[in-house]
């Protein structure tokens, strides 16, 4: 299906306006679009923001029938519309946002653009969310929110430390909340990623159990940033496939 992309919004949070990205399908010829609403997605990046690669990703989703919004993740510490390079200078820079926003400000932001992606003329009100690195540790932490159906997380990075935002934030630890996640969880792996090792896993795998959370546990023979279509950790097989598996949880999901 043919899609657009409408301008940019700024929206109001707590920490200051939050640049939004929306994609959607076209409808048909002659049809509204309130006449045809579809279930929203909010897609969380990587520490770097909305690269092209996290665009692309948009794209794709939204050309499976979803209304896809992105946030800038770092809109305090960042002017609208900034993305960091994949290099180190990027990495250092994205890595130190991680650590200075406090967690509170994560959940207000996501509080934001469900609201508003659920009041979008072309969206039906069905919630789900979907992130990469950090943006999979965001996506379980918007699972936390009482309205989002499905939740699919790729190699979320820090759940496992029970640490997201400054040292000794009260909110830090994500897992401890687990228990009330409502909807169904995807959680994707790479075997071979640096940043959460096997006992990382496990420990996260065993949470989940204890806290009677629907979910469905992925791992791979992959790298961490095996999604992504840019750089030297890609993998095209691997990442199709993972796609394939989104598309299905959340157009069941949200159905």
């Amino acid at each position: 299906m043919l899609l657009t992309e409408d301008p940019a919004v700024d929206l109001a949070t707590p920490s200051g306006p939050m640049r939004t990205y929306l994609y959607r399908p076209l409808p048909p010829k002659d049809v509204r679009i309130a006449d045809i609403k579809r279930p929203g997605l909010v897609v969380y990046s990587e520490i770097f923001q909305r690269t092209a690669p996290i665009d692309r990703m948009a794209r794709l989703l939204a050309g499976h029938g979803f209304v896809v919004a992105v946030p800038e993740i770092f809109h305090e510490l960042e002017a609208p519309g900034a993305v960091l390079a994949y290099d180190q200078a990027g990495a250092d820079r994205g890595n130190a946002h991680k650590l200075a926003k406090p967690v509170a400000a994560y959940d207000a932001d996501a509080r934001a653009v469900l609201d508003w992606l659920a009041a979008s003329p072309a969206c039906n009100g069905k919630l789900g969310a979907l992130g990469i690195c950090i943006g999979g540790h965001l996506a379980f932490r918007a699972a936390l929110q009482p309205d989002v159906r499905a939740a699919a997380c790729f190699y979320a990075t820090d759940l496992h430390k029970r640490s997201l935002g400054p040292a000794g934030d009260p909110d830090s630890d994500s897992l401890a909340r687990a228990g009330d996640i409502r909807g169904e969880l995807m959680m994707m792996w790479g075997r071979q990623d640096p940043h959460i090792p096997d006992e990382g896993r496990a420990l996260i795998q065993r949470r989940l159990v204890e806290a009677g959370c629907a979910f469905t546990w992925h791992e791979h023979h992959g790298q961490h940033a095996f999604l992504r279509d840019e750089g030297p950790r890609y993998d095209p097989e691997l990442a199709l496939s993972s796609y394939q598996a989104v598309v299905a949880l959340f157009r069941r999901a949200l159905a």
